[in-house]
Parts: structure tokens; sequence; C-alpha cells
């Protein structure tokens, strides 16, 4: 579980990853062997992991310890997003058994987690992280095409339906304004590709290609975009 949610936060582009270790209260349930075993793995985890560790002494559960993830944002602020959770509680309650290889009854442990902690600010720390400008695999709008005039509209619906078939989120913008003002705006919006269909795009079928994060690539194909991007999101590239 935590080589899980490390990889995830490292997906999401996060570098400094601490943990916290919460050891057992002073009112707490379960067996203090249990407990014990239950810490023991937990401090095996965080250096099987090799990650920075703090301890946070008598800050579990009062049903069992903990490892609390906490990441910094692209301003340096610290915060606590997955918890790792063993639980002494719920398999008495529930009074859940398996059978252990000598024949007899035991109680299993219980490992509960929460991989982003609170999902609202794990959104503000997304957006905070990236100012907005979402890497391509994230982006909710991952293209936008911008036809010239009206006579590209008919190539770049074809070019939408043929993007948005292939699974890319895309949009077009056809409204009656300048080219300028559409790319400005697109910008505005960070979109991570613009792409500018004009007469002699709409001719060979393909579009002017801007990227957010290289710049202008020149005309390519629909295919060879879609190659492109997919390599891209394929790769999680930040």
């Amino acid at each position: 579980m935590l080589r899980f949610s490390l990889s995830i936060w490292k997906d999401f582009g996060f570098k400094e990853i601490k943990a916290y270790l919460a050891t057992r209260p002073e009112k707490a349930v379960g067996d203090p062997a249990r407990w014990a075993q239950a810490l023991s793995s937990l401090e095996n985890a965080v250096r099987k992991c090799g990650l920075e560790c703090e301890v946070d002494e008598g800050g579990g559960a009062f049903y069992g310890p903990k490892i609390d993830l906490k990441i910094k944002d692209a301003i340096g602020r610290e915060w606590q997003t997955t918890t790792i959770q063993f639980d002494f509680n719920l398999p008495e309650r529930f009074d859940m058994s398996y059978i252990g290889e000598d024949g007899k009854k035991h109680q299993p442990y219980m490992v509960h987690r929460a991989l982003f902690g609170s999902l609202e600010r794990f959104f503000g720390i997304l957006i905070e992280q990236y100012a907005g400008a979402f890497p391509l695999w994230l982006a909710p709008e991952q293209a936008r095409i911008l036809p010239i005039t009206e006579r590209q509209h008919e190539c770049a619906r074809r070019q939408l339906k043929e993007l948005r078939e292939a699974g890319f989120r895309v949009e077009l913008d056809d409204r009656p304004a300048s080219l300028g003002a559409k790319i400005k705006d697109a910008r505005h919006d960070r979109i991570p590709y613009l792409l500018v269909v004009g007469a002699q795009e709409a001719e060979n079928g393909g579009f002017a290609v801007r990227s957010r994060r290289e710049g202008e690539l020149g005309v390519m194909t629909p295919a060879q975009l879609m190659e492109k991007m997919k390599m891209e999101v394929d790769n999680k590239i930040c």
C-alpha cells in the first residue's frame, strides 16, 4: 500500500514526500503485542521504501498505529495526504476470523487507507502545484481546434470527431472571432495543445500544432498528433 501511494504521488509530480509514523496513544484497544507487531511492520515498510520518517509519539488512533504521508506543494507548504491505518477494533466488532494452517480460527489484521486525504484539498493542491496548467494526461481539455475561418469548420468537425473517438478530450472553438482572440483564450485556459486549421491545413487534412510545453511543432496529421499525445499520456509526462 505504501509503494502504491508513493507511485501515485510521483505520477502527479510530487517529489518531496515525508512519512510520519503514529504510535499507540494512552487510550487504545487491542493486544499490546499486536500493536508492537503492527508498528514494526509499518516501520519496516517505511525503511524499505527509503522514506524520511518522523515518529509521532502517541499520535495513532485508538484502534491502531498508522503511517501518514505529507507532501510539499509548489510553494513549499506541507500537506497531509495518504493515511495507511491498522485497525484492531473492527475485526473484533465484526467477529472476523479465518482458518489458519493449524486448522484453528484466527482474527485477521485489518488495514485501511485514504489515498488522497480530503478530496477537495487534494484538488486544491493539484491546482496550486500546476498553477492550473495541468500536464496532458491530467488536463480536462487536452487540445482545442481553432479554425481560422468558417470555411474550415467542416474539416475541423471531422478532426474533432476523429480525436474524440480515439479517446482524447478535445474541443472546437468555432466562434466568429479572430484567430488571435481564440489563441489568447486557449492560452488563458492553459490548454496543452492548440490545433490551428487554415486553408492549407484543411486541404491536407492536418493542423498547425502548438504545444504549451514545447512550442510550435509545425503541421501534423491527426494520426501523427495522436501518436505523440498517446506517448505523452502513457508516460505521464509533466
